[in-house]
């Protein structure tokens, strides 16, 4: 990466250098010498102060070329090695004396000083107005800061125009990590990694480096030297941080200029995304509408085949699977990594979109994926080539619909997972059914436990009573059937209505059902009886057992 030091000026760190200072002309008519430090002449040059008093360190902030003629450096080596030593620690960028009344020659013990601290000392043969030299050097000072905005601007103008021939993040971090000569990265708010652009050290991996470095300080605002910058443009509860943007020195230093021109990318970027975010929700909402209105009868299955066509879904001869995912009534995403926000936050969609189109490609048959915010649903249309594939795509469907949760952070209200359930395998008249079947089966599974998918046939009794949900004559058989039990759970432990619903959904078994709570057998057996004796009931009655099983699906619908 270029020091600039070639030129005299530092143009990666907004300044000039101690040797190029010496080279202009107000320095150079004072005849220097270079009496220490001449290997540290291209140290930058912040600023220039001029002044006499024996304690100037304490007036400094570091990277001065400091002017003097000597007074202020006293009399006794003692005074003059100290007076060094704060100079050096200081970190000032040289030391400039000029010779004259008060020296005619530097005093060794100076000079040595300055040799063991590595500061450069240099003297004036001829006498200089301090005050040219001043300009002359913050004049070139505000040439080098405008260097830097120059070299800024162009990885601005770069990325510009990969924005505008159809670039997108990728190109953008790749513009600033060739500039940078460093990894650079993109993660959400929350600090989830989305994209990652250039190399670390010998051609490592930058997601090596990211896990090794930054992944493993999710609680450090900002690693020792690296550059990080906020994307704005989040949605409420982000802080107006949409992303951030992160250089990390693992090949080189970062400078000033690395941090201006990272800060004239994320505008871009937060251009970029929220385009992106907005073409993609757009789409998917489009393409969940087209699913919705298939499923509900407003676009006819002949006409369906050539809306899908344009839809870019091609899915064959094969029968069509229908596919629904719900994820809950009080699902907001938003687009800043999935923190809750206004209930048709687009940006959370979108993220969840491309999340789950990113993982359903792995599925390996053709795929329509779209969603629909207000009812908190994805819908998936997918082709097989035979109905035997049923399962075995269901099954890696259902695992990429979770990863595509996952991925895209969003939050699980009530703390319950994704509800997925599959429909029925056919035709374009199957396929619209099946979807409205899916859909409904989807909110009716709310509360069952959790599988990895449903199959829709088999919920047909959920899906009655979420029908009757609000009939008063299923509450009222809930409480027949279930009251007293409910009561005893009230105020009594241990409660029994966990030994009921899991005796009952192993049929009745008593050796599993003791497996699965934890209890021996003798235990099991006590409970059961308590349970029969509190219902008035035979729980080895099948009228009995079909009655109670009706009674548990029921309650997850009765207020």
């Amino acid at each position: 990466m270029d020091s600039g030091t070639d030129s005299g000026y530092d143009t990666q760190g907004a300044g000039i250098t101690v040797q190029r200072a010496l080279e202009l002309p107000g320095l150079r008519s004072g005849l220097p010498e270079v009496l220490a430090g001449a290997e540290r002449l291209g140290r930058t040059v912040r600023w220039v102060h001029a002044g006499e008093v024996p304690h100037i360190a304490s007036l400094l902030k570091g990277g001065e070329l400091l002017l003097t003629t000597g007074y202020g450096l006293g009399t006794r080596p003692a005074e003059q090695r100290a007076f060094v030593r704060t100079l050096a620690d200081r970190g000032i960028a040289a030391l400039v004396v000029e010779l004259g009344p008060r020296f005619t020659r530097l005093p060794a013990a100076l000079v040595d000083t300055a040799r063991s601290a590595g500061l450069p000392l240099v003297q004036l043969h001829r006498e200089v107005p301090f005050v040219t030299v001043t300009e002359e050097v913050h004049t070139e000072i505000v040439n080098g800061h405008y260097a830097l905005l120059q070299r800024a601007e162009e990885v601005h103008r770069r990325c510009t125009q990969a924005v505008l021939g159809g670039g997108g993040v990728p190109q953008v971090l790749g513009i600033l990590a060739d500039f940078a000569g460093n990894p650079v990265f993109l993660e959400t708010a929350d600090g989830q990694l989305l994209y990652a652009a250039g190399s670390g050290p010998e051609g490592a991996d930058p997601l090596q480096v990211w896990e090794g470095l930054r992944g493993r300080h999710k609680d450090e605002p900002q690693l020792a030297g690296s550059v990080l910058v906020d994307v704005p443009g989040g949605g409420p509860g982000s802080g107006g941080v949409r992303a951030r943007l992160i250089l990390l020195p693992v090949r080189s230093p970062l400078a000033p200029v690395h941090r201006m021109a990272a800060e004239r990318a994320a505008g871009i970027m937060a251009v970029v995304l929220m385009q992106a975010r907005q073409e993609e929700e757009l789409a998917a909402r489009g393409r969940g509408d087209f699913l919705t209105d298939l499923a509900e009868g407003r676009v006819t299955a002949q006409d369906a085949p050539a809306q899908a066509r344009v839809l870019g879904f091609r899915p064959g001869s094969g029968p069509l699977l229908p596919v629904v995912m719900r994820l809950g009534d009080a699902l907001a995403p938003d687009g800043g990594g999935g923190r809750p926000g206004g209930a048709e936050s687009g940006g959370g969609w979108a993220v969840l979109a491309r999340a789950v189109s990113e993982e359903l490609a792995s599925v390996g048959v053709p795929v329509l994926l779209g969603v629909r915010p207000v009812e908190g649903r994805v819908l998936v249309l997918l082709g097989l080539r035979a109905e035997s594939e049923r399962a075995a795509v269901a099954d890696r469907v259902a695992a990429a619909l979770r990863a595509g949760v996952g991925r895209a952070g969003l939050p699980r209200p009530g703390g319950q997972p994704p509800v997925m359930v599959v429909g029925t395998a056919g035709g374009w008249p199957a396929a619209a059914s099946g979807l409205r079947h899916a859909a409904e089966t989807a909110t009716a599974a709310q509360g069952l436990p959790d599988r990895p998918w449903y199959d829709a046939r088999r919920l047909d009794i959920d899906l009655l009573l979420w029908r009757l949900r609000d009939h008063e004559d299923l509450a009222a058989f809930v409480d027949r059937a279930l009251g007293p039990l409910l009561e005893h759970d009230r105020r009594s432990r241990p409660p029994l209505l966990p030994t009921l619903t899991t005796y009952l959904a192993h049929a009745g078994r008593k050796a599993e059902t003791a497996r699965e709570l934890h209890l021996n057998r003798q235990t099991l057996y006590n409970r059961l009886a308590r349970i029969g004796e509190l219902l008035g009931t035979d729980l080895d009655d099948p009228q009995t057992v079909l009655a109670l099983s009706l009674a548990l699906r029921a309650r997850r619908h009765v207020p």
